[in-house]
């Protein structure tokens, strides 16, 4: 038969049918065997990645929980802890429900911005081990400290993923296996005499003098030093109630629950009097140790933190460290010596736990050495009392 001019030859549909086909079998047969663990389907609100039910189902509920599609699958269906990491942040570092101190959510954003993230946010949590994580803080923290904040963070990461049943039980946190070792320090572990402390104090002038006077005779800190009003101070009793600090601008609750505590000024009262009735602190809720250009807002600790350097500069006694946390690191260390007992310390001091107290208690020379020679006194007793037995 003559073709028509002009027509043309269709080609035929069978082939693409079978190549569809063919494409439609692998992909059933790999949901059968269990090689697909999640699909991408089309939908009006756009694609949407829809997860295969199975015993792993409830590793995936992440996919639905995050915006924009940000949660990503790598070939063998590991979600990558940046995904993680961002939910953790968003929904509870950000979380306005959630009392978390503003200093602490700057801590948190600063750790994983600068340090974890760009190591860690494209890695699988299933590949990750804790021999690289262990290198990666050995090689990214100047400080052992930082090593154990860094490997908290991460942590807390995988512990609240599998709290919210994003993750399985069965998935090992690898931050349980990471062992950072005895602590070590960048800085010596050192706090000024009691006379080299005298000099030092003896340069400052008021407010710088009788915060560190304060922080040196009751071991607060300084962030709660500078979180007091006058309805803190009870000149009867003589007595500061730790009830709020301010950190960086921020008034937040006492670091920790021990730390909520009754400190006694002894002859610091007198001080503070004099204080109050110059500074014409009247009110309840006035700060006592407010900031000279807005009296409505509370002094920062740079500005003691700098006038205490310059102090021990001048009377050469400043050393790498050296600073306002000496000076509760010496309270801690004077209050056992003078008598009191560890869990006397730890508590004064709001500390979460005796250990924490051990780290810092500093054993001076001249306290071993008045210990020396009473244990040297008491042989030299006993040998006398021996002599006279035998003779």
């Amino acid at each position: 038969m003559r073709r028509k001019r002009g027509s043309r030859k269709r080609p035929s549909p069978v082939p693409a049918l079978r190549a569809q086909l063919a494409e439609a079998q692998a992909t059933l047969d790999a949901i059968r065997t269990g090689q697909v663990d999640a699909i991408v389907v089309s939908s009006p609100a756009g694609e949407r990645t829809r997860a295969i039910e199975g015993a792993t189902h409830p590793y995936y509920v992440l996919l639905n929980a995050m915006s924009d599609g940000a949660a990503l699958l790598e070939r063998h269906g590991a979600i990558l802890f940046g995904n993680l990491a961002e939910m953790w942040r968003k929904d509870y570092v950000e979380n306005p429900k959630i009392r978390l101190a503003e200093p602490t959510r700057i801590k948190y954003r600063t750790r994983l911005r600068h340090h974890i993230l760009p190591r860690w946010r494209d890695v699988p949590v299933g590949q990750m081990r804790s021999k690289a994580i262990l290198d990666w803080l050995h090689a990214e923290c100047t400080s052992w400290y930082m090593m154990v904040d860094l490997r908290n963070v991460m942590s807390t990461i995988f512990t609240q993923a599998q709290e919210w049943e994003v993750l399985p039980d069965t998935l090992a946190n690898p931050m349980r296996r990471v062992r950072l070792g005895r602590r070590w320090v960048v800085r010596p572990e050192h706090i000024l005499s009691e006379e080299e402390t005298m000099q030092v104090l003896a340069r400052l002038d008021d407010p710088h003098l009788l915060i560190c006077e304060t922080c040196l005779s009751t071991g607060a800190r300084i962030s709660e030093v500078l979180g007091l009003t006058l309805k803190h101070f009870d000149l009867q009793k003589g007595t500061l109630h730790i009830q709020q600090r301010h950190c960086r601008g921020d008034i937040d609750v006492p670091k920790t629950k021990n730390s909520r505590r009754v400190l006694t000024l002894g002859t610091l009262v007198a001080h503070y009097k004099d204080w109050i009735t110059k500074e014409n602190i009247t009110q309840p809720h006035q700060w006592l140790f407010p900031q000279q250009d807005d009296p409505q807002r509370p002094m920062w600790d740079s500005g003691v933190r700098k006038a205490l350097k310059i102090a021990a500069r001048a009377v050469e006694h400043d050393f790498p460290g050296f600073g306002l946390h000496s000076l509760r690191r010496a309270n801690i260390t004077w209050r056992q010596e003078v008598g009191a007992s560890s869990i006397e310390a730890s508590k004064i001091a709001g500390h979460s736990s005796v250990n924490m107290t051990n780290d810092y208690t500093y054993v001076q020379l001249r306290r071993q050495e008045d210990l020396t020679r009473a244990i040297q006194e008491r042989l030299q007793e006993a040998s006398h009392r021996t002599r006279r037995a035998s003779a």
